[in-house]
């Protein structure tokens, strides 16, 4: 296979300066308020980024460091749009593209030589992206989905980097096993605790012991890290054909309390919402399923008002929990599921945008939550109320399953 991963650079600070030219060659962050103090920064340009500007700090300590930044607020629905944009210049050379998030892409260009060899249909992207939107992007070149994407972040801005069969090894597995697909901080501190530090030692790990450790999770990781991973592009992931999503899971241990029902909805509440917003999605409706430790089941759905927000979602299930079962007189509860249905486009909504004022501190948070976990994995920062669990195996990865590869 030939995969190319496209990744557009500080993608909502890049668009912020396309629309407004104004912007070109100053420090730029996308922020909440800027009249606030306590405002957050949630994306910055190269120049930000270089003075030392974080996704996720407060406003006053980014213009500590960078006095000039300029704040704009976020335009949702204009990323959206330009995202669309992007991917019909992709779609050029191909049409077997996945979406991952509104600003990587996946693409499988094995049957695309008509425009050149792999490197050059990444260069012409880079070129074509550049002069028709004003933004740039980095691109990954290799033979699967994992190394594409890892090469797309070596280089930044709008860089190209081929990773081969030849020169792998050279270049993937002295990165520290982080830096790969699947591995999220709680993943990297086990491998740390058994001597793997690098792609390359988990490429050289005991499959015996990996699987023990981290079940068959242990043998995908290291099956990627040997540069095995086989998963094909699916041009069926593009998010206008998202119906529903949602997440479900048997707990280690039944649950027979609304806290114990409580901490998983809203475990699986956040899996939900973040895949919402990485499709740039919102919902109206929330279902909530119930199964019983006799396998029966029982399940309600509530309308909602349109959001991608964690704790409403959560909030809606809880009420319809609340609804449906009763831990006094009724059995014990052995698995449950949400599901946000009746999804629209963000850029599509009646209401207002994502960033909506009413609700700005809050999806200020989230915005800020999926740039963490973007990074360093979904579990790398959790809700208070979720610590010491024991209803969810730790094998359960949260960060796998919001990404688009067969589980």
């Amino acid at each position: 296979m030939d995969i190319l991963h496209c990744d557009l650079n500080n993608f909502y600070a890049s668009v912020e300066c396309a629309e407004n030219p104004k912007l070109y060659g100053k420090f730029v962050a996308v922020s909440g308020n800027p009249e606030h103090r306590h405002g957050i920064i949630l994306a910055k340009n190269t120049l930000a980024k270089q003075m030392g500007v974080k996704t996720g700090e407060a406003i006053w300590q980014a213009k500590q460091k960078c006095p000039e930044l300029i704040c704009v607020p976020p335009h949702f629905d204009l990323y959206v749009h330009y995202s669309h944009r992007v991917r019909e210049i992709y779609s050029r050379y191909t049409d077997l593209i996945q979406s991952f998030g509104l600003d990587e892409c996946w693409l499988d260009v094995t049957n695309s030589k008509v425009f050149g060899t792999p490197t050059e249909i990444a260069d012409r992207l880079r070129k074509e992206v550049r002069e028709e939107t004003g933004l740039t992007i980095s691109v990954g070149v290799s033979f699967n989905k994992v190394f594409a994407k890892l090469g797309s972040d070596l280089k930044k801005p709008d860089a190209t980097t081929v990773i081969t069969r030849d020169n792998y090894k050279d270049i993937v597995w002295p990165l520290e096993a982080q830096e790969m697909l699947f591995i999220g901080s709680k993943t990297q501190q086990k491998l740390r605790s058994m001597g793997i530090v690098t792609i390359g030692d988990l490429a050289n790990a005991s499959p015996l012991v990996l699987k023990r450790v981290f079940g068959i999770n242990g043998e995908k990781i290291r099956r990627c890290a040997s540069g095995l991973d086989e998963e094909k592009v699916d041009s069926n992931s593009h998010v206008q054909t998202v119906k529903s999503v949602g997440h479900g899971t048997t707990t280690l241990r039944d649950m027979k309390t609304y806290a114990d029902a409580e901490k998983v909805i809203a475990y699986l509440s956040e899996m939900v919402a973040t895949r919402l917003r990485r499709y740039g999605m919102q919902c109206n409706t929330v279902h909530l399923s119930l199964r019983f430790n006799d396998l029966s089941h029982i399940g309600k759905q509530c309308k909602v008002h349109t959001t991608c927000v964690a704790q409403e979602i959560s909030s809606a299930s809880v009420g319809m929990l609340h609804s449906l079962w009763n831990p006094a007189n009724q059995l014990p509860l052995r698995s449950l599921s949400v599901t946000a249905g009746n999804l629209v486009e963000v850029g599509n909504c009646l209401q207002m945008s994502l960033f909506q004022i009413q609700d700005e501190k809050k999806q200020r948070l989230e915005f800020s939550l999926d740039q963490i976990r973007k990074k360093y994995g979904f579990t790398a920062i959790t809700r208070a109320n979720f610590i010491g669990n024991d209803l969810i195996s730790d094998k359960f990865c949260g960060e796998e399953d919001l990404l688009p590869f067969k589980r």
